[in-house]
């Protein structure tokens, strides 16, 4: 007799560990304010609590590989010797956070940001497709329709049908505005909540 039978779901994003470690520690080095010892603490409570890491990689591995790939560097932290963040990991946040910003953009008006939307839109795309009914003339590519009428109606008789035209694929671009507004009133920290962090972002993505 036929049917279904389920098992626990194990989720296989394809992300190596290292991967999956390193974002939690740049996020964690947000809210450390850079501190690589502090933030390197949190994330080993964490994979004592959650078992981020196994008995192949664990968190010694992963503070090598972040020396080797160039993350983290020896260096003084309040007059002690530690680690430091180095201008790559400097750099991979900052674009990580743009990513945040920026990686999602949805159909808006004409803009200068571009999405994964194919379209009418106004950046142009090297890939052609069939025309369709509200196609602006002006993106039709002329060689290409040509060349499809004389063979699919031959050259005697020059003839040129919808059927044989291309336009010229665009992609939409969005529009958006990005505005830096820091508080740093007394209210950012009030009441033990942390308002503070997400706006340490900026501070990544707007190098002085």
């Amino acid at each position: 007799m036929l049917g279904w039978q389920f098992s626990e779901y194990t989720p296989d994003d394809g992300e190596s560990i290292f991967d999956k470690l390193l974002k939690l520690f740049q996020e964690l080095l947000l809210h450390t304010s850079g501190n690589v010892s502090e933030a390197l603490s949190w994330l080993t409570e964490l994979d004592r609590k959650y078992r981020l890491t196994n008995e192949e990689y664990g968190m010694a591995d992963f503070i090598q590989d972040l020396i080797e790939m160039g993350y983290i560097t020896s260096g003084e932290v309040s007059g002690m010797p530690g680690y430091v963040p180095t201008s790559k990991m400097e750099i991979a946040l900052r674009r990580k956070a743009l990513e945040e910003v920026f990686g999602k953009l949805k159909k808006t008006k004409l803009g200068n940001h571009s999405t994964k939307f194919d379209g009418r839109g106004d950046e142009q795309a090297t890939e052609l497709r069939p025309y369709e009914f509200g196609d602006a003339l002006d993106s039709i590519a002329v060689s290409e329709s040509l060349r499809n009428a004389h063979i699919n109606h031959g050259i005697e008789e020059f003839k040129l049908t919808p059927e044989d035209l291309e336009v010229q694929e665009t992609f939409y671009q969005s529009q958006t505005s990005t505005v830096l507004m820091i508080d740093i009133s007394h209210s950012m920290i009030l009441y033990g909540e942390d308002r503070i962090t997400p706006a340490k972002k900026w501070h990544w993505r707007c190098p002085s």
